[in-house]
């Protein structure tokens, strides 16, 4: 029997399935999207509803702390030196409570309703785009947080700043909505502003703000910084501005080194392998011009051999 008989039939390696996201048309897209809009929505509610019962289990208390931790001078107290929000009207309760419920039911629903978002994006990014988007979604998660919690653990000292300006004579009692407002506000502004050195970097890695640009705008972009804070910061006053710059200022300083270092990969995959993506019926930008030769060993002995030589020739005999 010969060889050839003895071969197994080689298996056709089988083409991955087509995705069927991508040739979706165009009322399969809005019913998809509808689809993913409701289960957010489904999240959202359910997240919020868990904070409705929080609120009145710890997640009140949580917010109402850094106040109630001011000195007793600083803050309206009973007798028993308690300290208290006050309410003016019949539903400002009930608008506060729905109001933090719904802030932190999308806090906490954020990985859900972000999967759903990155699912209907997905298909139409390219493979190393999906890398980085996930990538992006942890992050932004992770610098919102620590915005956040910065925010909550300076709200002691900024409050103790703003309410000592007022002199004395004078006695202090917020209201539950002027109060509980301001704490969400500062809040969402410290984690809001923590994203913004990440948008460079996200600019950067699809090649829109190059590292150089970066470099030479590095002045104007602390300077903007502080001028962002001095106008984001729901206190005004210097102590909370200068703690949410800082600490921008030091995630732009990062972003401008992690571009450094995408810009001189990218310059150095772009020199190996600049004609490697042409197609094969298309010319690759080589240097066909033909350049001078070094001269090396051969060129050296056939100089040689050509040289004169001194003195009497020597005739050859026969």
């Amino acid at each position: 029997m010969s060889d050839d008989g003895l071969r197994r039939p080689r298996m056709r390696r089988r083409r991955p399935p087509r995705d069927a996201a991508a040739t979706m048309t165009l009322i399969a897209h809005l019913t998809e999207l509808r689809n993913r809009v409701a289960k957010a929505l489904l999240a959202l509610v359910l997240a919020a509803g868990f904070a409705f019962w929080w609120y009145a289990h710890g997640l009140g208390d949580f917010i109402r702390a850094p106040y109630c931790g001011l000195p007793g001078e600083l803050r309206y107290g009973d007798a028993d030196g308690a300290c208290g929000l006050l309410i003016t009207d019949v539903f400002g309760g009930v608008f506060i409570r729905l109001k933090v419920s719904l802030l932190v039911g999308a806090v906490l629903s954020a990985p859900f309703w972000l999967y759903q978002l990155w699912a209907f994006i997905t298909p139409g990014l390219k493979r190393n785009e999906k890398r980085y988007g996930v990538g992006f979604v942890a992050v932004s998660t992770i610098l919102f947080a620590l915005g956040a919690v910065l925010a909550y653990i300076s709200l002691s000292a900024g409050l103790e700043l703003l309410l000592s300006l007022a002199g004395d004579g004078v006695v202090v009692a917020l209201t539950a909505q002027d109060y509980i407002g301001f704490v969400l506000s500062l809040l969402v502004a410290f984690g809001v502003s923590f994203e913004v050195p990440l948008l460079a970097i996200a600019l950067n890695l699809v090649g829109v703000l190059s590292y150089e640009v970066l470099r030479k705008s590095r002045r104007w972009i602390f300077f903007l910084t502080v001028v962002f804070a001095a106008f984001v910061t729901p206190t005004q006053d210097p102590f909370t501005m200068l703690l949410m710059a800082g600490p921008m200022i030091v995630l732009f300083e990062l972003a401008i080194q992690i571009a450094r270092v995408v810009d001189r990969r990218r310059a150095k995959r772009a020199a190996t392998e600049h004609f490697h993506d042409l197609s094969d019926d298309e010319a690759s930008p080589l240097d066909a011009t033909p350049s001078d030769l070094d001269p090396g060993p051969v060129d050296d002995l056939r100089r040689e051999d050509d040289a004169p030589v001194d003195g009497p020739a020597v005739r050859s005999s026969r």
